[in-house]
C-alpha cells in the first residue's frame, strides 16, 4: 500500500473537485483527477456532482488499481517511497504510458538515480510544458528519492 506521503502529494497535485470539469488536455474529470469510475465508466461532463466521501472512496480504489499495475510490471522490489513516487506518475500519465518509460525500464535495471531522474521527462500535456507537471515531477522525484517532497514546492 502507498504511502500517506505520495496519498498527499497526489491528491495535493490533482486537487479537488466534487463536479465533474475539463483537464488541461479537456478530457471530463472528478474527484481527484479521476477520468473514469470504478467500473470503468468514463467521466462526463454532464455526470451529477459527488461527495467528499465518493471522491475519497473513488481516488482510493483507483489508487490501488495503479499500485497493482505498477507492482506486476516491477522486476525489483520497491522501497516505499520508490512505490509511492511511480504510482503517483502512473495515476497521472497512465499505466500504458508509464509501462513503455524509461524510467520504468531504467528502476528495473536498479539504475535508482537514472529512473529518478526521468520524472522530470513527464511535464508535459497536449504537447506543451505545464509548470504544475514540472513542479510535480520534482516532487514525485524528491519522493521517490526517499526526501520531503514538500521542498519541490518552493
Amino acid at each position: 500500500m502507498i504511502n500517506q506521503d505520495a496519498v498527499e502529494l497526489m491528491q495535493y497535485f490533482e486537487g479537488l473537485s466534487l463536479k465533474p470539469y475539463l483537464d488541461a488536455v479537456k478530457v471530463p474529470t472528478i474527484g481527484y483527477g479521476n477520468t473514469h469510475y470504478e467500473d470503468g465508466t468514463n467521466v462526463k461532463i454532464t455526470d451529477p456532482a459527488i461527495t467528499q466521501e465518493r471522491a475519497s472512496a473513488l481516488f482510493a480504489g483507483i489508487a490501488n488499481d495503479f499500485e497493482g499495475e505498477v507492482l506486476h510490471l516491477l522486476k525489483i522490489a520497491p522501497k516505499t517511497n520508490e512505490l509511492g513516487a511511480m504510482v503517483s506518475l502512473a495515476y497521472n500519465i497512465g499505466s500504458g504510458n508509464f509501462n513503455k518509460s524509461t524510467l520504468l525500464k531504467r528502476f528495473n535495471a536498479d539504475d535508482i538515480p537514472g529512473a529518478a531522474n526521468q520524472f522530470l521527462v513527464w511535464n508535459k500535456a497536449g504537447g506543451k510544458v505545464l509548470k504544475g507537471l514540472t513542479t510535480r515531477r520534482k516532487c514525485e522525484r524528491l519522493l521517490f528519492l526517499g526526501q520531503n517532497w514538500k521542498g519541490g514546492l518552493k
